[in-house]
C-alpha cells in the first residue's frame, strides 16, 4: 500500500504541469522566491524568462509560447490585451522604484545633482525604448534639467540586468537601476545607493496579465499563479524587494 501511494505521488508530480512565466527583469530575485514558493504550495512548476518588457511583449506577439506575461510596466500589457492576447485586461500587482547606484565611494546624499561631478563620465541607465526603468531615469534627468547636459555621458542596457551589469563591472561609473536589484542576496552591500524622488518620474505600475496561450493550454495552473501575485505571501516577498503594493 505505501509502494503504491509513493508511487502515485510520483506519477502526479512527474505529470504536474509547467507554465512559463515572462517576466520583466527588475524581477528576477523577487519573482524567484514567488515561484519556489507557489510550486511548494501547488506542485505546479514555474519556468521563467526574463528580459525587458518591450523585447517580452515583442516576442509574445511574435507568437511566443508564454501564459503569463508579468511586466514592468502597464502599457505593453494593455497593448496585447487590445491586440486580444490576453484573457483579460492587465492588473497592477506591484509599483517599482527606482534608484541610482555606484560602485565607487561616492556621497549619493544630495541625490541626482551628484551626476554633474566629473568623475562620473558614463552612466548607465535601461533603454527607455524598451524597458520602463530606463524611461523613468530620462524623465526623471528631464525634469531635474540634467539630460542635455549628460546625454553624451549615457550608455544603455538593453534591461535592467545588463544595466547593473556595467555598474559592476565598472563599464559605467555610476547608474539607474531598480530598488529590487540592489536589494537582492547578490548585490546587497555592493557600492552606495539612493532612491531617487518618485515624483520625478511617472509610477512604475507593474502589471500582469494571462496570455491567451496560457488560458487556452494550462487554464488552471496559469490563473492560479497570477492570483498567487497578489496573495499576502507574495506580496510580503516583494516589499522585501523594495516594491510598492
Amino acid at each position: 500500500m505505501i509502494i503504491f501511494l509513493c508511487l502515485a505521488l510520483m506519477l502526479s508530480l512527474s505529470t504536474a504541469e509547467e507554465i512559463t512565466v515572462a517576466a520583466a527583469s527588475n524581477l528576477q530575485f523577487a519573482l524567484e522566491e514567488v515561484k519556489n514558493n507557489f510550486t511548494q504550495e501547488t506542485q505546479w512548476g514555474v519556468k521563467t524568462v526574463y528580459g525587458s518588457t518591450g523585447k517580452l511583449a515583442a516576442q509574445i506577439k511574435s507568437g511566443a509560447p508564454f501564459d503569463i506575461f508579468v511586466a514592468a510596466s502597464t502599457a505593453e500589457p494593455e497593448s496585447l490585451y487590445t491586440n486580444g492576447l490576453t484573457n483579460g485586461a492587465p492588473r497592477i500587482f506591484t509599483y517599482g522604484l527606482l534608484v541610482l547606484w555606484t560602485l565607487q565611494d561616492a556621497d549619493l546624499s544630495e541625490g541626482m545633482a551628484v551626476l554633474k561631478n566629473p568623475r562620473f563620465k558614463k552612466i548607465a541607465l535601461p533603454d527607455p525604448k524598451l524597458a520602463p526603468y530606463g524611461k523613468a531615469a530620462v524623465t526623471a534627468l528631464q525634469k531635474e534639467g540634467l539630460y542635455e547636459v549628460l546625454k553624451t555621458k549615457l550608455i544603455f542596457g538593453d534591461n535592467i540586468t545588463q544595466t547593473a551589469q556595467y555598474i559592476v563591472s565598472g563599464n559605467a561609473d555610476i547608474g539607474f537601476n531598480a530598488k529590487s536589484i540592489v536589494l537582492s542576496g547578490p548585490m546587497q552591500g555592493k557600492g552606495h545607493w539612493v532612491e531617487v524622488d518618485s515624483t520625478l518620474y511617472t509610477p512604475i505600475r507593474q502589471g500582469v496579465v494571462q496570455l491567451k496561450y496560457g488560458a487556452e493550454q494550462h487554464p488552471e495552473a496559469s490563473k492560479r499563479f497570477l492570483e498567487y501575485l497578489f496573495s499576502k505571501n507574495a506580496g510580503e516577498i516583494f516589499k522585501k524587494y523594495g516594491y510598492r503594493l
